[in-house]
């Protein structure tokens, strides 16, 4: 991995980040010589105008698979219990506990609000959300998990899912299985920006969502950019990234490990170090060759730390907190003798990780709050997914003669003052009759 030395160079290189929309990062993309955003929205109109045959002749020309049906036999579903191993459904059972129990407190947290008199606001689930979970070459049943539980405890009536078919044309039955602990109501053998335009117009087979939610690949998202004001969505999620602040106490082998988990995802995925200590960043430097070397997904892994992996050697923490902050990570794992002090100045990251056995993999799986999370900065400014993606407010006013007195004549200046006179004298009308 490249080793940078000094905040003022890591700055430099962290700031060069590109976007996922930056064309030079696509090129194993490119399906012709149209840009990535002229083919999706090329495959959003198709979908809209022919409905369920252009989903069919899209999937039979990116997956290779000739549907006959789009919608998953509930029967399926229930068969594919068969097919997983007793210890799979119990993770994924555990998991799914840990994940309701976190959002259920989040809810019961919104719920408790302190009301103003007068004002308040209706909290409402939205009615039906499509969920989009990666597939075709793998199974992604964490996902299912991540997205469909938390929309389950916000109320959402509807709950669809769609997902990539395999080379034979089904869903893995892990998947299934996750989307049944779930409690998904439908699920669509579908992927790609063919299946985000079907969520967001509608076809024969396919309903009509209010909300998309979840991560893919740049198709996926460009689609969700594309498709954004006809239906919701929750974010733009690009390929995966962490960054590892250490100091000289902490375990190498961990290190190693951890930038490891993150760049065996993805060649776009990004995997940084910052470290007070030099020694350290050589001994990491050494693991991530000796771990590399064993691990099935070695080419992926070992492209992405080419071309995105790092270690910065920095003067302090202090230093570490700021290139952190810059950075906005999709994960932020502190691995330090003693993290309390620097929570409340780390500003910017989708998921921080600490502790003395931390390990981003937890947060992945297991450990409760949503992985899908913000990326490629815009943690600056967004959030993880979770129960408020899944829900709307309206703000419920009450007017009555005390506080028309004491608002209202402020009320009325500021319209006049805005030349809006019809505002003004619906207000004025009102303080003449209580007089």
């Amino acid at each position: 991995m490249k080793i940078v030395e000094g905040s003022e160079t890591a700055k430099k290189e962290l700031l060069g980040r590109k976007s996922i929309f930056h064309l030079s990062c696509l090129d194993e993309f490119m399906v012709s010589d149209a840009s990535p955003e002229k083919q999706v929205r090329k495959i959003i109109d198709d979908v809209r105008d022919r409905g369920d045959a252009a989903l069919i002749d899209y999937t039979l020309k990116f997956d290779g698979v000739k549907l006959t049906s789009l919608e998953v036999d509930k029967g399926k579903i229930s068969s594919a219990y068969k097919e997983v191993d007793g210890e799979l459904v119990s993770a994924l059972k555990l998991a799914a506990g840990r994940i309701r129990d976190f959002h259920t407190a989040q809810m019961a947290g919104l719920r408790g609000m302190a009301a103003v008199p007068g004002l308040g606001q209706l909290m409402r689930p939205l009615e039906r959300v499509g969920l989009y979970v990666p597939g075709g070459t793998a199974s992604y049943p964490s996902t299912v998990l991540m997205t469909v539980i938390p929309a389950r405890v916000a109320g959402v009536r509807e709950v669809i899912l769609v997902t990539p078919p395999a080379s034979n044309g089904g869903v893995p039955p892990l998947t299934l299985v996750a989307a049944d602990i779930a409690q998904v109501d439908r699920i669509f053998s579908i992927g790609g920006a063919q299946a985000i335009a079907a969520l967001a117009y509608g076809t024969e087979s396919v309903p009509r969502v209010d909300k998309i939610c979840g991560p893919g690949n740049i198709f996926v998202v460009l689609a969700k950019k594309l498709v954004y004001g006809m239906v919701g969505i929750d974010g733009l999620q690009g390929p995966s990234e962490v960054v590892i602040i250490a100091d000289e106490t902490a375990n190498p082998e961990f290190c190693a490990a951890d930038l490891l988990a993150q760049a065996e995802h993805d060649p776009l995925a990004s995997a940084i170090l910052i470290t007070t200590s030099p020694r350290l960043a050589g001994e990491v430097n050494s693991e991530v060759g000796r771990q590399l070397a064993e691990l099935p997904r070695q080419a992926i892994a070992a492209q992405s730390l080419a071309d995105r992996g790092m270690i910065v050697v920095v003067a302090s923490l202090g230093e570490a907190i700021e290139l952190a902050n810059l950075y906005a990570p999709e994960h932020l794992c502190l691995m330090l003798e003693d993290a309390s002090p620097y929570l409340d100045r780390l500003s910017n990251a989708g998921c921080i990780i600490t502790g003395p056995m931390a390990t981003v993999v937890l947060g992945d799986y297991m450990a409760g709050p949503s992985h899908v999370l913000p990326t490629g900065g815009t943690a600056r400014f967004s959030s993880p997914l979770n129960v408020l993606d899944f829900l709307k407010l309206t703000n419920v006013i009450t007017v009555d003669e005390s506080n028309l007195k004491e608002l209202g004549r402020a009320a009325q200046a500021l319209a006049s003052a805005e030349g809006l006179e019809a505002h003004a004298r619906a207000v004025k009308k009102r303080l003449e009759a209580l007089d």
